[in-house]
């Protein structure tokens, strides 16, 4: 075999990514808070744009069509649950945060000057959920204090509402909250002592052995323990957890149909400068002319992937109303199954369109609020072609614990077992992974004597 070294032409196809096709592509991924700084830093860059208000407000736009729409129907009924109230009148909140209602307990608190300032600083070194985040040890060396009083002042703190407020561990949280209520002593005392361990894993018929007792006794004391608050400090507000969520979309219910919407009101809409465009037409410098071409260029990509934005999402939100009628009307209580794929065959466009479409973004419908990604659910079908959404299996298996012998709990295996007789293909890792991501506890937690 010869072997050299030489030039060779040869004509390939390939797919280039140009600068505006990239840039179509993140504004397509992008919600509308972020889209909203992009257009922001596009108007302090490029001169050939400015923000148009010939806009319809997007509110004012609702309540005009809110006018004739039958905003009774969001609202459904159902012999076996309650009827769910969501008018916001019925929402509390409780701006107070858990330093605040300590800071009350201890301004009113008769106290020596010095004595009321460690609380202060035991306080403020407490977590979102009460506990205390350093140890006694270490403020006092921080802040100068005599470990003994500082020792004092906790005992203080731990005084005040919510009871096991400044506890150093989860031990202490519920020894305090015991001794608020008078049962920290027998059983209950020796469990929380030496077995909380062992209550994690419901281990009672070994603490029954241990502490030679009755099981059912062991029982009645774990309920008792199970009514304790291990974090007394999440009730209360938090300012840095707050999280908010603005939907990029509507559904509203119009005339029996559904409508749906942009929500365009959260950025700002775009046009070309028209006094910076007379100057490109009237001017003869070339080096002016270049630079205000590439501008003008820019500008009109930008708008273009705008609009290229919103007419995607407007066919992929209306292709899932579409597959999804049923669940919206009420007359089936889940989504069924429904992938990238169907979509994207409906919209016509590739599978990767629509994912980036739905990338990170809500949608407010009448019956709440949803990450588009919560239509998209793997189905299991059945022999008879029927198709199972995740939810419809997950409320499946919630229920059989719900009716299960609470002296013979249903394995997941048993589980799995009793849905394939139902004609649904299922394994036990799966029932497992499902049962996990309900927060229920397994078979053996859940077994009471």
């Amino acid at each position: 075999m010869k072997l050299d070294i030489g030039l060779n032409l040869k004509q390939v196809q390939k797919l280039m990514m140009t600068p505006q096709l990239k840039q179509a592509i993140e504004i397509l991924q992008l919600n509308s808070y972020e889209l909203n700084e992009l257009i922001t830093n596009e108007l302090e860059t490029n001169p050939m744009l400015e923000a148009s208000e010939e806009r319809e407000d997007i509110i004012d736009a609702y309540i005009e069509m809110n006018k004739n729409s039958d905003l009774d129907k969001y609202n459904y009924s159902s012999d076996d649950e309650e009827k769910d109230d969501y008018s916001f009148e019925n929402i509390v909140y409780n701006e107070t945060s858990l330093t605040d209602h300590l800071m009350f307990q201890l301004h009113i608190t008769p106290l020596q000057k010095k004595l009321k300032e460690i609380c202060k600083v035991i306080i403020y070194d407490l977590d979102s959920n009460g506990y205390l985040n350093d140890d006694v040890k270490k403020l006092s060396e921080e802040y100068k204090f005599n470990e003994a009083d500082v020792l004092k002042a906790l005992n203080i703190v731990q005084s005040f509402d919510p009871p096991g407020v400044g506890a150093r561990n989860l031990n202490e949280c519920l020894k305090l909250q015991l001794k608020s209520k008078n049962l920290y002593n027998g059983i209950i005392k020796e469990i929380i002592d030496n077995y909380l361990y062992e209550i994690a894993d419901n281990k009672l018929a070994y603490i029954a052995k241990k502490l030679n007792v009755d099981i059912k006794e062991v029982q009645n004391a774990v309920d008792e323990i199970k009514k304790l608050n291990p974090r007394p400090g999440a009730s209360f507000s938090s300012y840095n957890d707050t999280k908010y969520v603005i939907p990029d979309e509507y559904i509203k219910k119009v005339n029996g149909d559904y409508v749906v919407l942009i929500n365009e009101s959260l950025y700002p809409g775009l046009r070309i400068n028209k006094s910076y465009e007379s100057i490109l037409t009237a001017t003869d410098d070339d080096n002016i002319k270049k630079y205000l071409s590439n501008k003008i260029q820019s500008a009109m990509w930008l708008i273009k992937s705008i609009e290229s934005r919103r007419d995607t999402l407007y066919k992929v939100l209306s292709a899932i109303v579409k597959e999804q009628r049923e669940f919206f009307d009420r007359i089936q209580k889940y989504i069924k199954p429904m992938n990238l794929k169907k979509i994207a065959e409906i919209v016509g466009v590739h599978e990767s369109t629509v994912s980036r479409a739905i990338n990170g973004k809500y949608v407010d419908t009448p019956l709440g609020v949803f990450e588009i990604k919560y239509f998209f659910q793997n189905g299991i079908e059945n022999g008879d072609g029927e198709k199972f959404s995740q939810e419809m299996i997950k409320e499946m298996i919630k229920q059989l614990i719900s009716d299960e012998d609470p002296k013979k709990t249903l394995s997941d295996q048993k589980i799995a077992e009793i849905l394939v007789s139902q004609g649904i293909t299922i394994s036990r890792r799966t029932v497992a992974k499902y049962r996990e991501e309900m927060n229920i506890p397994s078979s053996g937690k859940r077994k009471r004597y």
